[in-house]
């Protein structure tokens, strides 16, 4: 747990110094939310009909720009060689630089999405639903991402490679977090889709720390 707080701190000091980064992702995400009105028009009930799959697209590839630079940074100047060598458990690093990368890019894009929600007209019934969707699922965009980012350390080209690795991964993020939105839009109750967000976001932190691990132990050789 020590190992946890030090890598923490220092992963957060780090992103506070390099705001850029965090604003590029919130950017794209406003950016990338706004065409759509901007590209099929103001006609209210057609965005209001898209607007939870929009929200959920535009947060996934924003985050998507954030997930090389979580072990990048140290691959390249030798920090991580350190971290691997140290004899610390490297799960404990792997789940500290992911709760950093949550912290710096998933938070922001949770606190943003109901300003970009007015936007898209999400009625109003939708937006505890988009909250509490996005707070359960963003976790998991970063736990799978840090196993690709691991998987494709020192390779060229790892932002390619590293989107065809994770994107397909977050197909069920997508739908389960669209269809919670949705079913609350509707009076539906959400609580099995967000059940499932909940269980797929157990599964990453279970899992994926685990993966991202032995990967990173085999980018050190």
């Amino acid at each position: 747990m020590t190992v946890f707080a030090a890598v923490l701190k220092r992963d957060l000091s780090l992103a506070i110094r390099q705001s850029a980064d965090t604003f590029t992702v919130l950017a794209f995400f406003a950016i990338a939310t706004v065409l759509f009105p901007l590209g099929i028009g103001p006609e209210t009930n057609t965005l209001a009909r898209i607007a939870s799959g929009v929200l959920w697209v535009s947060a996934l590839l924003a985050a998507l720009l954030s997930l090389d630079r979580i072990f990048a940074v140290d691959f390249e100047d030798g920090t991580l060689d350190q971290l691997v060598l140290c004899g610390e458990p490297l799960v404990f690093v792997v789940l500290a630089k992911t709760a950093a990368h949550w912290l710096t890019t998933g938070l922001p894009l949770i606190i943003l999405s109901p300003v970009l929600a007015v936007t898209l007209h999400l009625p109003a019934q939708g937006y505890g639903a988009l909250l509490l969707a996005l707070f359960l699922g963003t976790p998991t965009v970063s736990l799978i991402g840090a196993v690709g980012a691991a998987l494709v350390l020192g390779s060229r080209r790892g932002g390619v490679l590293l989107s065809f690795l994770v994107l397909p991964l977050y197909v069920p993020i997508l739908i389960f977090g669209t269809l919670s939105v949705e079913a609350a839009i509707i009076g539906v109750s959400t609580k099995a889709t967000l059940a499932l967000l909940g269980a797929l976001a157990l599964f990453a932190v279970t899992l994926a720390p685990w993966a991202a691990a032995a990967a990173l132990r085999q980018a050190a050789e």
